[in-house]
């Protein structure tokens, strides 16, 4: 099975690898939204964020806070936007987290949320159906 995440996370295509351990690559965006848009990708093949390993997990985020302070430091962003895009969301069949450093009118949207006029009681059934969901 071809797939781009798996050859982007384990070297076979030319990346600009930030950093590597056994689990995890991260490697400079090739469409980045600002200078210093960094992937992280396991190098094991998964699609979804749920069928992460726990050590693949901790590898995630690890390298999400390393790439985070890295860029705080090199680049002095006014602030850091890590993101991951499931299912249909996602660019790639692979896992992948994006670390974004972000300045203040750089152009980066977020729709806005909505509005419930009835927000109050719809989060409260919405919290009491995900509290009686047995996940795992």
């Amino acid at each position: 099975m071809e797939c781009l995440g798996c050859d982007l996370a384990n070297g076979k295509l030319p990346v600009h690898t930030i950093f590597e351990d056994e689990l995890i690559r991260c490697i400079l965006d090739i469409d980045p939204f600002n200078e210093g848009h960094t992937l992280i990708l396991p190098k094991r093949h998964v699609k979804e964020l749920t069928e992460l390993t726990h050590e693949e997990t901790l590898a995630v985020v690890d390298a999400a806070k390393y790439t985070s302070e890295k860029l705080n430091i090199c680049l002095k962003p006014d602030g850091i936007t890590i993101n991951q895009n499931g299912g249909k969301f996602s660019d790639l069949t692979h896992f992948h987290m994006h670390v974004i450093p972000r300045y203040e009118n750089d152009g980066f949207t977020w729709s806005e949320s909505l509005i419930l006029d009835d927000a109050p009681q719809r989060l409260a059934e919405t919290a009491e159906k995900l509290r009686t969901v047995e996940s795992f």
